[in-house]
């Protein structure tokens, strides 16, 4: 499966941006998704995945509350609403995929990663 990370940019802090994994390869909705981002001079840290059904959700300390995680399997695309940014948020954010009926939030259980996309929070 291949995977292409949009949405990102500059926003203020208190701001909101939408990322979107769009996918295409593979059936999309057999995989779990997840979303992983790295600041300059950081480790990749997880940040937020999703079961293949959207029955299952599941998100980092860091943005609990603030980032919700949605699946349109129709249209192969995952998003990650982010508000309330901070300059904090600051990273290259990644999504990558799974094959999985469970969800992940280790970055070695995925297979498959896009390109990132900057998102840019000013103070």
């Amino acid at each position: 499966v291949q995977l292409q990370a949009s949405g990102g940019g500059l926003v203020q802090t208190g701001g909101s941006l939408r990322l979107s994994c769009a996918a295409s390869g593979r059936t999309f909705s057999r995989y779990t998704i997840g979303w992983f981002r790295q600041a300059p001079g950081k480790e990749r840290e997880f940040v937020a995945t999703i079961s293949w059904s959207s029955g299952r959700r599941y998100f980092a300390d860091s943005v609990k509350g603030r980032f919700t995680i949605s699946r349109d399997n129709a249209k192969n695309t995952v998003y990650l609403q982010m508000s309330s940014l901070k300059p904090e948020d600051t990273a290259v954010y990644y999504c990558a995929a799974v094959q999985s009926s469970t969800i992940d939030t280790s970055s070695s259980e995925y297979d498959y990663w896009g390109r990132g996309t900057q998102v840019t929070v000013s103070s």
